[in-house]
C-alpha cells in the first residue's frame, strides 16, 4: 500500500534540492497553472484573495501600507 504526499512533505524535499532544481520545479510548476483555463485561474486567484482577507480580519497577519511598500521598493531598486 503506497500512501499519498502531502503538500508539505513535497514542500520539504523541494527545499532541500539545490537552487537551480528548486528554480526548474518552479517554472514547471507556474507553467503548468499557465495552462489551466481561464476560468479556473480566476477561480484560483479569488480563492487565494479570500483566504488572504480573511486572515487580514482574524488579525492573523497585518498589512503594510501602500506608501510603505513604494518606499521599500524605491530605496531597493534606487527609482
Amino acid at each position: 500500500m503506497t500512501t499519498t504526499p502531502t503538500i508539505e512533505s513535497i514542500q520539504q524535499a523541494a527545499l532541500k534540492l539545490r537552487p537551480a532544481a528548486r528554480a526548474q520545479l518552479t517554472h514547471a510548476l507556474i507553467q503548468s497553472l499557465a495552462a489551466l483555463p481561464e476560468a479556473e485561474v480566476a477561480e484560483l486567484w479569488l480563492a487565494e484573495a479570500e483566504r488572504r482577507d480573511s486572515e487580514m480580519e482574524s488579525g492573523q497577519i497585518q498589512g503594510i501600507p501602500g506608501d510603505a511598500v513604494f518606499r521599500r521598493l524605491r530605496a531597493r531598486y534606487g527609482k
